[in-house]
C-alpha cells in the first residue's frame, strides 16, 4: 500500500488478487490481506488464482498500477522452525487454541521488521483488469429450484441448471 501510495479502501478502489490455492495451508494470509487493505469478497473486490503460492497483486484501479508483494521464502521457512509451527499448527491445532504466549513473540518479531525484511516488494507495473461488470442476469434452476447468477448456468438434458446439478448423474 505504501508502494502505491494508497490507502486502505472501503468501497473498490484497490483489487487483491491472491495466489492462494484451495486447502492452501496459510488462508489467514488472506485474512490479513483483506484487514489491511479493505478488499472482501463481498465487494468482489478480491480474488483467488489458485497458484499455491502466497503472492499477492495489489491494484489501485484509480490509476491502473499494482505491486506484487510475497513474504520471502527464507523468512516463512524460518518461521517454520518456530514453537508456533512446530508443536502446535503442524499438529492440527488451530491457530486459535494456540496459547498466547507461544504465538506473542513471534507476532512481535514480525511487527518489528521492517517490510523489506519480510516481503519481496515488486516494482510498479502497469495492470489491466479483465472487467465485466456485476451481472443482475439469472435463472431458477430447473432441477434444485436454486437462483443461479446466468453467466455460471449449465444446460443439461434441455434445461438450465446450476453447476452442482449439471455435475450430477
Amino acid at each position: 500500500m505504501n508502494r502505491l501510495g494508497v490507502e486502505r479502501t472501503g468501497a473498490k478502489d484497490l483489487l487483491a488478487v491472491l495466489e492462494l490455492g484451495e486447502d492452501h495451508c496459510a488462508h489467514c494470509f488472506a485474512d490479513g490481506v483483506q484487514v489491511l487493505t479493505g478488499c472482501t469478497f463481498g465487494k468482489g473486490n478480491i480474488r483467488q488464482l489458485g497458484y499455491g503460492k502466497f503472492g499477492l497483486t495489489l491494484v489501485d484501479r484509480k490509476t491502473g498500477r499494482a505491486v506484487r508483494v510475497v513474504p520471502k521464502a527464507e523468512v516463512q521457512l524460518q518461521s517454520q522452525k518456530s514453537d508456533f509451527f512446530q508443536n502446535y499448527r503442524m499438529k492440527g491445532v488451530p491457530p486459535t487454541e494456540v496459547p498466547d504466549e507461544v504465538v506473542q513473540p513471534l507476532i512481535d518479531k514480525v511487527m518489528a521488521a521492517p517490510a523489506e525484511q519480510l516481503f519481496k516488494i515488486g516494482a510498479l507495473e502497469e495492470y489491466h483488469e479483465e472487467k465485466s461488470g456485476e451481472s443482475f442476469r439469472n435463472f431458477v434452476c430447473e432441477e434444485c429450484g436454486d437462483l443461479v447468477v446466468e453467466e455460471y448456468g449449465r444446460v443439461k438434458h434441455g434445461q438450465r441448471v446450476c453447476i452442482p446439478c449439471s455435475r450430477k448423474s
